[in-house]
């Protein structure tokens, strides 16, 4: 039904407004009980699916990519679709308009989406009002800096996000790898990465307990692109297991428009969604192979089917993540994927 009779009619209109219709569309269906109705159609419970990862459980392993829900606005409502965790953000400490419209475009021939967005967000301070209204959804956090903030002081802005965030998030996530931030891929470099994953990796240990006993270090996830060299991703597993964070999500949008058939290919921003699933999937398995599986890998960058997941998964992916593939395949794609779990296992 979507792919035949929704998407055609969302895919008439401008795709940054689509976006925000849909958001006030899934909520007043949840708001009239369409609740039970997602449930039903979309989620596949079964023990078999559950995933334990850096310390967390997980009831599947199919995830919400930041960047949809990028203020925490709707992750309730989202986690009715068969998600088994949702990720929000990217937050800056913050709120910024982001870059100039028109910003998102859809390259309908090649299954793909690029985007300049920007880091568009309310700020840090606005999500977590909203997280802390939050019924048992796993929730990633994902941070940035601002686009004012040079990078020499960078490391505040992700420090402000991370205090800020810590006890309404599951686990938090390290934006270095989105284009659309002047100078941000820069501190994907060795230095001031291993710099920056060391300070919050410090600040995450020296966490006090909570009266309750349980407060405990959260996992840190870096994000980082699919355009890095075999070099440079054999700095990050050397980073990764000097800063002891928790693992890496691969990969985050690309700026290469190598193949591309639709008429807006040049548009400036990051490239999402079918083109990328095969480097994507190459970086996975170059960083599960290289780091003798040292730290688990979320895999993410052109699923848009259940086999496109599996082959992440069979790659070295412990769990996976959607966002163009969900946006062109609609919510069956998720129970499609669990299905097809089940079906493997």
């Amino acid at each position: 039904m979507y792919k035949l009779l929704i998407r055609p009619l969302l895919f008439l209109f401008d795709p940054e407004k689509v976006h925000y219709f849909t958001f006030s569309l899934i909520r007043f269906l949840n708001k009239i009980g369409f609740s039970a109705i997602f449930k039903s159609l979309y989620e596949v419970n079964d023990a078999r699916l559950e995933r334990e990862v850096f310390g967390l459980k997980f009831k599947n392993p199919v995830g919400l990519a930041a960047g949809f829900d990028k203020d925490a606005k709707l992750y309730q409502e989202l986690s009715n679709l068969g998600f088994g965790f949702i990720e929000i953000g990217t937050l800056t400490p913050k709120g910024q308009e982001g870059n100039p419209k028109k910003r998102l475009f859809r390259l309908k021939e090649d299954s793909a989406i690029i985007n300049r967005m920007g880091f568009n967000n309310g700020g840090v301070l606005e999500a977590v009002e909203r997280l802390k209204k939050n019924n048992g959804v796993l929730i990633g956090g994902n941070i940035g800096k601002n686009k004012l903030t040079p990078n020499e002081e960078a490391v505040k802005d992700y420090e402000i996000c991370f205090e800020a965030l810590f006890p309404h998030v599951d686990y938090f996530v390290v934006n270095v790898s989105s284009p659309n931030t002047p100078n941000l891929r820069e501190l994907q470099d060795k230095k001031p990465l291993t710099e920056l994953l060391q300070t919050l990796q410090n600040m995450n240990l020296a966490r006090p307990v909570a009266s309750s006993g349980v407060e405990m270090p959260k996992p840190i996830l870096l994000k980082i692109a699919p355009d890095l060299t075999n070099e440079q991703l054999l700095d990050i597993i050397e980073i990764v297991n000097e800063t002891k964070i928790a693992g890496v999500i691969a990969t985050n949008t690309t700026i290469s428009r190598e193949g591309l058939q639709s008429e807006n290919k040049s548009e400036m921003g990051g490239l999402s969604g079918k083109p990328l699933t095969k480097r994507s999937t190459e970086v996975i398995r170059f960083l599960s192979e290289k780091s003798n599986k040292s730290f688990p890998i979320i895999g993410v960058g052109g699923i848009h089917t259940a086999e496109d997941a599996i082959e992440k998964l069979e790659a070295g992916a412990s769990l996976i993540q959607l966002y163009t593939g969900f946006i062109y395949e609609g919510p069956a794609l998720i129970k499609s994927i669990n299905k097809k779990i089940l079906e493997n296992s």
